[in-house]
């Protein structure tokens, strides 16, 4: 069975790879604030919720890295989202303008 780096990554790269060869991946600063508050809020909330025991991780299936109390592959989802929204916001609008 895979990891959830391995998962992750496979997604992350399979999405990022398309939004690319369709020219919608933006890196503007909103992007980055966007990604930064993200990733900030993702730490905060799953570091709580792990400490309060809602959820936990499979040792055999994360690298074990941390950021707080969460595994650094549930980042990976905070930035997936950074990332694809902003893309698909843009594929709306050039969509409208045409």
């Amino acid at each position: 069975m895979a990891t959830y780096i391995v998962l992750n990554l496979l997604f992350l790269t399979t999405v990022l790879g398309v939004l690319a060869w369709w020219k919608l991946l933006t890196f503007g600063r909103v992007v980055w604030a966007t990604l930064a508050v993200l990733l900030v809020t993702t730490i905060v909330f799953d570091s709580l919720l792990i400490y309060l025991g809602m959820f936990t991780y499979p040792a055999d299936k994360i690298l074990g890295i941390r950021v707080g109390l969460a595994p650094i592959e549930d980042l990976f989802y905070a930035l997936l989202a950074g990332l694809v929204v902003p893309a698909i916001w843009k594929g709306l609008d050039r969509e409208r303008k045409v």
